[in-house]
Formats: structure tokens, C-alpha cells, sequence
């Protein structure tokens, strides 16, 4: 996908322009717009399958990592005829249909991309997501923190993928059948939340406010909620090692590996070795698990 030096690209018969295509996105990787444009193309099978029929949020830096940025609910104006967009609760969310829409938008500098975790139109989660927030910056215990998530719902019968944020978290995303509830997650999630605090007090914490956390790392069950959002699979991050939020397998996570293993420049290998770790997961029975609670 080569963006001409007149900053010009047609994709799927719709003609792009592409403003400063030299700009430096990524100072630190010495990635530009148009070597970011390029590295979306190559994502966008993978996070199109989770940004695609949802509300999409995105945080735009316009002079890059380092530079002022604002996140963007609504969609700007005027828009491309091709882009679609889906009104609710009076913000006007831009429709992620295909790579057209996905380079419209790394042309503005939109460099991470937010999902509602509902489609449009449902108030039913696509998937069950626990995030793991590190208080401290700099957190070396979180790949052991998702290793007991882990091993916990293993415990309970269902099978997970981690996958890093792309910043300091780590989130475990369970595939669930429709009909599912944000609610029925939320109280599984306070569950294992509850036990795996009680268990390693000194590692989790329930507590909302982060001033009150100490070092613990929060188990952050109440995120997983309708008109929240949470970092795509696959969605870069305004990082300065422009790191990309990426699934795990769990040996990976045994094996202590960190977020900024996994970035643009080596992201395309690792596809094409792995493929997407959440694809071929089957919807797993945490039916079975709300009736136990009830």
C-alpha cells in the first residue's frame, strides 16, 4: 500500500488524500504517517474483526506521541462519503466499515482506537473483559498477576487469552455466547476479583481510587460495563516504543514478557506466525457459573 508523494492512496476504489505523509508519529521508532498508514493496512484484518459494529472512540495526536492529544467520540465534519457514522446519546460515533475508513482515520493521527465492548444497537457484551491496572508505572508483577487470573478461570472451567494493552495493564478476554449481560459479567468478575484479592493481598486490590491503592495492581471488573470502551486487540498506542496492544499465549505470560515486546515494526511478523490467539477461541460456559452465583 504505497502512499504516492503527493499524499494520495485509493483503497477499495475510494481515493485518500494523505496530508504531511514525512510527519514523525513515533519520534523515538522514527515512524511516520506514512510508514503508520502502512502498518495499519497489515493490522487491519485483525483490528477491523474488533472495532467493526461498534462505537468507536479514538485518541488523535495530531503532532504525534508527545504532542497534545483529545479523544474523539464524535466524528468530525465534513466527513468522506464513504464514512458511515451511528447516533446515540447524542454523540455521532464514526462506523469503522473497512480499510478505508481505518487510513481515513491514521491520516487525522488517530493512533489508538477505543470500542464500545457492545455492538451497535445491542446493550449485550460481545465478550467478557477483565482489566488489570497497574497502580505503579512501571509494574514488573503484572504478567504474574494475569498468570492467577488465569489459572483461576482455568480453575472455573473457561478458557481465556491475555492480551497486553499496549501500555502498563494486561486484559483477559473471554469469548461469551449472546445473550450474556454486562451485569451477570460484572458479578462473575466481583467473584474472581473478590477471591484472588483475598488470596494475594499484596499483589490485587478492589479499590476504585487509585490514590488509595498503594502498589497493588487493580482488578477492574466495573470497566466491563455498556458505554464504557477498552483498548481494541491489536489497536497501536500513543506510546513512545509505539507498542500495539496484542494477544498472549499463556506460556508467553510464564515466560515474564512485557508490552513493549510487541510494537509496529515486528507486530507483521508475529501475525503471520501466530495469526489472531482470540479468533478460533470458542464461546465459553459462563452460564454455568451465573446460575452457581445465584
Amino acid at each position: 500500500m504505497p502512499v504516492s508523494v503527493k499524499g494520495s492512496i485509493t483503497i477499495h476504489g475510494q481515493t485518500l488524500s494523505i496530508t504531511n505523509p514525512d510527519k514523525l508519529l513515533w519520534p523515538e521508532r522514527g515512524i511516520t504517517k506514512r510508514i503508520y498508514l502502512e502498518k495499519l493496512a497489515a493490522l487491519s484484518p485483525y483490528l477491523l474483526r474488533y472495532c467493526q459494529k461498534r462505537l468507536l472512540t479514538v485518541i488523535r495526536y495530531p503532532h504525534g506521541v508527545g504532542g497534545m492529544s483529545f479523544y474523539q467520540k464524535n466524528a468530525p465534519d465534513p466527513l468522506p462519503p464513504f464514512v458511515q457514522t451511528y447516533t446515540q446519546d447524542n454523540i455521532t460515533y464514526i462506523v469503522l466499515g473497512g480499510l478505508p475508513e481505518l487510513l481515513w482515520l491514521g491520516n487525522l493521527a488517530a493512533l489508538e482506537f477505543h470500542p464500545s465492548l457492545h455492538y451497535i444497537g445491542s446493550d449485550l457484551p460481545c465478550e467478557w473483559m477483565i482489566d488489570l491496572d497497574p497502580t505503579l508505572e512501571v509494574e514488573p508483577r503484572i504478567m504474574e498477576a494475569a498468570s492467577i487470573v488465569g489459572r483461576v478461570l482455568s480453575s472455573l472451567g473457561l478458557i481465556s487469552v491475555p492480551k497486553t494493552s499496549g501500555a502498563t495493564g494486561v486484559q483477559i478476554i473471554i469469548p461469551v455466547k449472546p445473550g450474556v449481560t454486562f451485569l451477570e459479567l460484572r458479578k462473575i468478575g466481583h467473584f474472581v476479583g473478590r477471591f484472588v484479592t483475598e488470596k494475594h493481598p499484596g499483589l490485587f486490590t478492589l479499590e476504585r481510587l487509585k490514590k488509595d491503592r498503594g502498589d497493588k495492581i487493580y482488578f477492574d471488573y466495573l470497566q466491563h460495563f455498556g458505554g464504557k470502551t477498552l483498548a481494541a486487540p491489536y489497536t497501536p498506542r500513543a506510546r513512545p516504543l509505539a507498542t500495539v496492544s496484542t494477544p498472549l499465549t499463556w506460556a508467553e505470560v510464564d515466560q515474564d514478557v512485557t508490552p513493549t515486546d510487541f510494537h509496529l515494526l515486528n507486530i507483521e511478523e508475529r501475525l503471520s506466525r501466530l495469526g489472531d490467539l482470540i479468533e478460533n477461541v470458542a464461546p465459553q460456559p459462563v452460564e454455568d457459573i451465573i446460575k452457581q452465583l445465584k
